[in-house]
């Protein structure tokens, strides 16, 4: 279904709905649950998976994770039930609920795992594809950031052949995103100053 078919209040909800879910700081949350230091005090001050890993303890990093895809992808897999168009519009509310979270004055993460849970919803094969692309990125480089960037520009390339326009665009606005998120890490990068992935003993 055409998302100009669906009813104005439909679009609000899943709006809504999306960036409400996205927002949710599940980084910081689960860190001061367990008693550790705010996350926004550690290394880059971000509050995603990579900042958690450098607290040390591999496991709530992992829940960091796990929590912040699943964010993105049961609201896709919500709104895939109406449209697959209405899912990428969900998606990209839920990224930006995840970036800028009125909760933290909008100051939040960089939304790698959460646009990542977005494209699994969308399509298993993309979100899987960018996850490959990211895992061979980084194990050869140890930057995130790096193969984050790389993982979503090869997901928008996938879109080209396999997708319907409105999804492309949508695809292209979330690297853009990224790479705006990232943009203090291109620099790094290009300075070659940029921290590489280290993995602690917890």
């Amino acid at each position: 279904m055409d998302l100009l078919n669906l009813p104005l209040n439909t679009l609000l909800f899943f709006a809504i709905s999306g960036y409400i879910s996205g927002s949710i700081p599940y980084g910081l949350l689960i860190t001061k649950i367990w008693g550790k230091q705010d996350i926004r005090d550690v290394g880059s001050g971000n509050i995603g998976t990579t900042n958690v890993l450098r607290t040390g303890h591999k496991k709530l990093a992992i829940a960091t994770l796990s929590a912040d895809i699943l964010k993105g992808l049961i609201v896709v897999l919500i709104a895939k039930l109406i449209s697959i168009e209405l899912a990428i519009f969900t998606g990209v509310f839920a990224i930006l609920g995840h970036m800028f979270p009125v909760w933290l004055k909008f100051k939040g993460g960089k939304g790698v795992a959460t646009s990542l849970g977005v494209y699994l919803g969308i399509s298993f094969y993309m979100g899987l594809f960018c996850l490959a692309v990211w895992i061979a990125v980084a194990y050869l480089t140890r930057y995130s950031s790096f193969a984050a960037l790389c993982a979503f520009v090869a997901g928008s390339l996938y879109t080209l052949f396999l997708m319907t326009p409105f999804i492309i665009f949508s695809t292209f606005l979330i690297t853009l995103l990224i790479f705006y998120k990232h943009r203090e890490n291109i620099q790094k990068l290009l300075s070659k100053k940029e921290s590489k992935i280290t993995f602690g003993k917890k």
